[in-house]
């Protein structure tokens, strides 16, 4: 076998086992096909991952998708066994911080099923996801938040995705840490703000420091508390509304230095699309006030196609505009 990231022809038509591997969940499903819409035949989640750069992480990425594939197995689909992939494309998170990792994680999943193997990172695959093989600028905001836009050549125009410590402006643990932050200068006579009822903190307020300093991941600790603050904000609360338009701002920011870097573009380029993703985004008031002030940096919003579960699976055909972010292999040919 050897590893490439190039364009593998001949890619064999059947099932596809797609797997998206993220930080806080994989999932695991054997569909049909490739392309957005195909029958899931059989479905698995389990925990995520700390991500493919950090100590084990090809193991462990490896031993997900292959366990969660035996657990698949379990299942049957109208009463017959489940097939065989034909496929397998791979979604996982830290794969841009680690091409050896992500060369070696396609060898191995093509060596285990027998088939060829892509591995794409998390954000590339929600493109994929979003708008297939054509340009576009994906938006990510979960609990990290990223910009990956592909321009009509292939070329990647990326804003933040920088992590906890250095970035992710205006993501789910940026606006769950300002909600705590909120409520704790509340309690020093800043303003007042229902974001303080101890119904919607997960401890007593006096508690949160500790709390937080115990957590064995406190950025995903912050990201809980971010629904609460989509809630008081939709109640009109002065503070939460104020976190929530301070967000909306960052990613609009980072937004329009993906548009702006590169080629010169104009307002019907389809690169200037965008499509919002992740859990954040499904909030309709968060929605909402950042397409609003998205329209400022000439993006046009569309709705996405598919998921980065879609992604992971259309990453396994092949030629595709992200192409050079794709890392395939697949097994070695016999003479």
């Amino acid at each position: 076998m050897t590893a490439s990231t190039g364009t593998d022809t001949g890619l064999p038509t059947g099932p596809v086992l797609a797997a998206d591997i993220g930080k806080s969940r994989c999932r695991v499903e054997l569909r049909t096909g490739p392309e957005p819409g195909a029958e899931v035949l059989a479905s698995t989640v389990l925990e995520g991952f700390p991500g493919l750069a950090t100590a084990g992480g090809v193991d462990a990425a490896c031993l997900m998708i292959t366990e969660g594939f035996a657990s698949l197995g379990l299942a049957e689909a109208d009463g017959a066994p489940l097939p065989r992939p034909a496929t397998v494309g791979a979604a996982v998170a830290g794969v841009a911080s680690d091409e050896q990792g992500s060369r070696e994680l396609a060898y191995r999943l093509s060596g285990y099923f027998s088939v060829p193997a892509a591995v794409t990172s998390d954000a590339t695959s929600a493109h994929l996801g979003a708008f297939g093989s054509a340009p576009g600028a994906a938006v990510i905001v979960g609990t990290g938040m990223v910009v990956f836009r592909f321009d009509d050549h292939g070329e990647l125009h990326r804003a933040d995705g920088w992590g906890p410590l250095l970035g992710d402006r205006g993501s789910g643990r940026w606006i769950g840490q300002e909600g705590f932050s909120a409520v704790l200068q509340a309690l020093d006579g800043g303003p007042a703000t229902v974001l303080s009822d101890p119904e919607r903190l997960p401890v007593p307020v006096l508690e949160l420091p500790g709390w937080l300093g115990s957590a064995s991941n406190p950025y995903r600790a912050m990201g809980s508390f971010t629904p609460r603050v989509l809630d008081a904000a939709a109640e009109q609360d002065a503070v939460a509304l104020d976190i929530v338009d301070r967000a909306c701002g960052f990613v609009a920011q980072s937004v329009g230095r993906a548009l702006a870097s590169g080629p010169a573009t104009g307002p019907g380029d389809p690169s200037r699309r965008v499509a919002l993703l992740g859990g954040v985004s499904e909030s309709p008031l968060f929605r909402e006030r950042l397409t609003a002030a998205l329209q400022a940096t000439g993006a046009v919003v569309v709705p996405p196609q598919g998921n980065g579960l879609d992604g992971a699976a259309y990453a396994t055909r092949p030629h595709l505009l992200q192409e050079r972010y794709v890392y395939r292999d697949q097994p070695a040919r016999t003479p």
